[in-house]
């Protein structure tokens, strides 16, 4: 049983962070790195299939490094993701503008291997403590979406929290198998990731809670058309993930929780959305709990819908 972390490292520099030699000892502690010149095929490999760390050679042409860094730390999906600053020898870190290089840690380039190793290993091992991102989406997970809707509620900014849930997707699992759910679950955090971030840019958020659970926020006005689109690309996309004959039939057998032969229909999707009004909602568990109710109703809808709590768009009195 090894005491480190087996982690996918993304390297964005003009130089070798890591020589040949020292690659082998990386790669022995259980590392694989990715490093890269061309910085638009990184940034295609990154947001493709995302690193666990990224490092970043300071001082990049056309200061593509702090363009790098502030493309990283505004997306909803790599956020958290650490990055660590690899500058010169001669560099004055109290010269640096954090805000600016709002990295998560600085390493020398003339360090040596064992520091670099020691560096990227305390990141991620920080990244395991106080991160609570959901291993398969890379989103946000509990902790993180209770924090950001609290957070709404003492602001009293007008919101709108949506509780998002796939439906049918138990049987979806026992027809197609758990890797098929996994590719869906996936497709779901890109339709939501790239639509949240489409429409309401940096004001949204996007978290999930786990298995077929998502939650995003968006500012209040925009909600209904983030809703709109994520069911349209949702509807257009799912059809990818079902075979023909289901298709042709409208619905898939599988077998209930008691083990009887059911017919399902098709996996849609269902949206709850709480409107959050300043002063109506004081905890996260008060939004939850309406939550709860209104997605019984909407789940019990046909197909893909989205439902919003009119009630929460009046002032609590």
């Amino acid at each position: 049983m090894t005491g480190f972390v087996l982690a996918d490292i993304a390297i964005i520099a003009t130089e070798p962070f890591f020589t040949t030699e020292e690659l082998s000892l990386v790669e022995a502690r259980g590392h694989r790195c990715m490093a890269k010149e061309d910085l638009s095929k990184a940034m295609e490999l990154i947001l493709a299939d995302p690193p666990e760390l990224l490092i970043v050679q300071k001082d990049l042409e056309n200061q593509l490094d702090r363009m790098v860094i502030q493309a990283m730390k505004t997306s909803l999906q790599l956020a958290l993701m650490p990055i660590i600053l690899s500058v010169p020898p001669a560099c004055n870190l109290t010269t640096l503008d954090w805000k600016v290089y709002a990295v998560d840690d600085v390493v020398f380039s003339n360090a040596n291997v064992l520091e670099k190793i020691a560096r990227v290993e305390l990141a991620l091992e920080r990244m395991e403590r106080v991160g609570d991102n959901n291993p398969l989406t890379k989103l946000p997970g509990n902790s993180s979406i209770l924090k950001y809707i609290q957070g709404v509620l003492d602001r009293n900014e007008p919101n709108a929290v949506a509780y998002v849930d796939i439906d049918s997707f138990k049987p979806y699992n026992d027809r197609y198998g758990f890797s098929r759910g996994d590719e869906v679950i996936r497709m779901v955090a890109r339709i939501l990731v790239n639509t949240v971030q489409e429409i309401a840019g940096h004001s949204g958020f996007v978290g999930h809670v786990g298995g077929d659970d998502f939650v995003f926020v968006t500012p209040t006005e925009c909600v209904e058309r983030v809703c709109q689109k994520i069911l349209l690309n949702f509807d257009a996309l799912i059809r990818l993930f079902l075979d023909e004959e289901d298709l042709e039939h409208g619905c898939f057998l599988s077998e209930d929780r008691q083990g009887n032969k059911q017919t399902f229909p098709l996996t849609s999707l269902s949206i709850a959305v709480i409107p959050c009004v300043a002063n109506r909602y004081k905890h996260y568990g008060e939004v939850a709990a309406v939550a709860a109710q209104l997605k019984k109703k909407v789940k019990s809808m046909p197909g893909s819908n989205y439902l919003i709590d009119r009630r929460s768009c009046e002032k609590k009195s």
